[in-house]
C-alpha cells in the first residue's frame, strides 16, 4: 500500500502505470466507497490498464486505508481538494486528467475551481442538474443529519428512506469506520460556487444512470461549464451506472475526443 501525507493524515493510493502509457488519470471514488470498491471491482483499473493510462485512485479521508478522523471540521470540501493537491505533488504530476464519482464529484469540482491549471480534463459521475438543489431535495444524499443518523443507527432495519438504508447496507459491507462517515456528513460546507464552475476551461464530461434520480438529466449540468458534454447512462441507477459498459465508452470517447451526436448534447 502506498501512502502520502495530506494536512497531517496518512492517505492510501494506488499508482498503476502500465509500460507505454500515454496519459494519466487520478480517480476520486463516492461516499461510503473505496479505491479497491469504486474503481478496482468495478473494472476502472483494468480498463484504463489496457489502454495505455496511468490510473492513480486514493482512498479519501475517512474511507478505506485511509486516516479517519471524527470531527467533521476534518472533512471540509476543500480539506478533501487539498487532498488531491497533496497528491498531485506528492507524485509530481504537473496536469492530469481527474474522475469523480458521486461525493468524489465534489472533491474533483473543487480541485478544479482551486487549481484548474492542474486538470486537463474533468469526468463527473452519478451526478446531474439536481447539484445546485438544496441538499435536503437530493434523494441521493438526503440531508446531513439524515445520513449521519443513518450511519450511527444501532440497526439498519429501522432506517425508514430506502436511499439512505442503501448506503448504511454499503457502508457495512466494506467495513468502513461509521463514526468517520458520520462526520464526513456533518462538515459544513458552503454551496459551490457556480460562477468559478462556469469559467473552467477544461473540458467537462457529465454523466449519470437515466435512473439516478439524485443526480437528474447529466445535460443540465453538462450546460454549466464552457466545454461541457454530458451522457444518459440508459436503465441505471447510481450504483449500476458506474460498473457499466456505456459508461466506460462514454468516459473513453470523451477522453479521445470522440464524444458528439448521438452522446454528447
Amino acid at each position: 500500500m502506498a501512502t502520502f501525507t495530506s494536512d497531517g493524515l496518512t492517505l492510501a493510493y494506488d499508482d498503476i502505470e502500465p509500460p507505454g502509457a500515454e496519459r494519466t488519470i487520478v480517480l476520486v471514488h463516492g461516499f461510503a466507497s473505496n479505491r479497491n470498491e469504486g474503481w478496482r471491482r468495478t473494472g476502472w483499473y483494468g480498463a484504463f490498464e489496457r489502454r495505455r493510462v496511468r490510473c492513480i485512485a486514493l482512498d479519501q479521508r475517512g474511507h478505506g486505508e485511509s486516516a479517519k478522523p471524527h470531527e467533521p471540521e476534518a472533512f471540509t470540501r476543500e480539506k478533501l481538494a487539498g487532498d488531491l493537491i497533496a497528491l498531485f505533488d506528492h507524485l509530481g504530476l504537473q496536469r492530469a486528467d481527474v474522475f469523480g464519482y458521486s461525493m468524489g464529484t465534489r472533491t474533483a469540482m473543487q480541485m478544479a475551481i482551486d487549481a484548474p491549471e492542474r486538470i486537463s480534463n474533468l469526468i463527473l459521475g452519478g451526478i446531474g442538474e439536481r447539484l445546485f438543489q438544496p441538499r435536503g431535495e437530493v434523494p441521493a444524499e438526503g440531508s446531513a443529519t439524515s445520513m449521519a443518523q443513518a450511519m450511527l443507527a444501532d440497526d439498519p432495519e429501522t432506517i425508514a428512506q430506502p436511499m439512505l438504508r442503501s448506503f448504511r447496507q454499503f457502508a457495512d459491507e466494506q467495513g468502513e469506520d461509521r463514526r468517520a462517515l458520520a462526520a464526513f456528513t456533518e462538515a459544513k460546507n458552503p454551496p459551490l460556487d457556480r460562477e468559478a464552475l462556469e469559467r473552467l476551461p477544461m473540458p467537462v464530461l457529465v454523466v449519470a444512470g437515466q435512473r439516478d434520480q439524485g443526480a437528474g438529466d447529466p445535460e443540465g449540468l453538462a450546460r454549466v461549464f464552457p466545454d461541457g458534454k454530458g451522457v444518459m447512462i440508459p436503465g441505471c441507477d447510481h450504483f449500476s451506472a458506474i460498473p457499466h459498459a456505456l459508461t466506460k465508452a462514454a468516459v473513453f470517447d470523451f477522453l479521445d475526443g470522440l464524444l458528439d451526436d448521438p452522446w454528447a448534447r
